[in-house]
């Protein structure tokens, strides 16, 4: 069998190391679900992704997602860092500016601006809902982290991922938190959230908001930059009418796990619409020489 395409990121940055790794297998038209989990279960990094033909002549190519522990209908730095990837593959004409990337969440447009390390990719988040949470798991949650949460600074936000939202209002506060990572991923697991994700108002210059996103309940402690949670916490903004940050704005997530991502994070004032963006930084570039077969046969946990 002929040896696949691989390539690895950093998402969310213009150098490497300093944003967040994707893996992301090329041909990955013959691999089966189970082989797909198993190397992401491998790779151990917070999402792999697997690039496949589109079912669809709307789409430019389609994405399956996945973490360690199980796949996901949308996340924002893998829909980034495979579009950059799709682009780098030849799987799209070079210089096109508007993709559509077919993924489990639906067809979502994606934006390219600028070319090589210059090259920023803009990927349109799924609609989000935003629930409110009942007071026990509010209070729980504010043990685990642990902050101080009145009821409006706490939301679930549901945007293909479901994440636990807390508006803890300064980036010291964000920055500064330990959290009881055993009690979040309890809670995270009871809720069936993939994580819990904070932020506050950065006043550094640096950007307008500092972000953290925690996800134990999936194998990963802290996600270094996190497209989906920012989404999510643009979402939420939008809908309680919070008008501080902006139509657009960044945010600064990673420099607690030594990293330091940029997410560009955008709503379209007519529509609604929120996308997440940034640079990629192409770091890994090589063969598999795995079979579906032999990843299929990948010892599980």
């Amino acid at each position: 069998m002929p040896a696949r395409r691989f390539m690895q990121l950093d998402v969310f940055s213009d150098r490497p190391m300093l944003g967040n790794p994707l893996a992301v297998v090329i041909d990955a038209q013959d691999i089966d679900d189970a082989a797909m989990q198993s190397f992401a279960r491998w790779t151990n990094l917070s999402e792999t992704t697997f690039l496949l033909p589109p079912t669809t002549p709307e789409a430019d190519y389609r994405v399956r997602i996945f973490t360690p522990r199980q796949e996901l209908p949308f996340a924002g730095h893998p829909s980034v860092g495979s579009a950059y990837a799709a682009i780098e593959a030849g799987l799209v004409d070079t210089g096109k500016s508007s993709l559509v990337q077919e993924c489990a969440a639906g067809l979502l447009p994606v934006r390219v601006e600028g070319h090589g390390r210059a090259r920023r990719i803009h990927v349109q988040a799924p609609p989000a809902r935003i629930l409110e949470i009942a007071d026990d798991l509010r209070e729980r949650l504010a043990a685990a982290l642990p902050a101080r949460l009145e009821r409006d600074e706490v939301r679930l936000v549901d945007n293909g991922p479901h994440w636990l939202v807390c508006d803890l209002h300064e980036a010291h506060e964000v920055r500064t938190l330990q959290p009881d990572l055993a009690a979040v991923a309890a809670l995270c697991g009871h809720h069936a959230a993939v994580g819990v994700s904070v932020f506050g108002r950065e006043t550094d210059g640096t950007a307008a908001m500092a972000v953290r996103a925690f996800c134990p309940a999936d194998g990963i402690p802290e996600d270094p930059v996190t497209g989906s949670a920012n989404a999510a916490i643009m979402a939420w903004l939008a809908a309680r009418g919070d008008t501080g940050y902006g139509l657009h704005y960044r945010a600064s997530q990673g420099r607690e796990v030594g990293r330091d991502g940029i997410v560009d994070v955008a709503r379209d004032a007519y529509s609604g619409a929120i996308t997440i963006g940034g640079a990629c930084a192409l770091t890994v570039r090589g063969e598999l020489n795995l079979t579906p077969t032999v990843l299929g046969k990948m010892p599980t946990r």
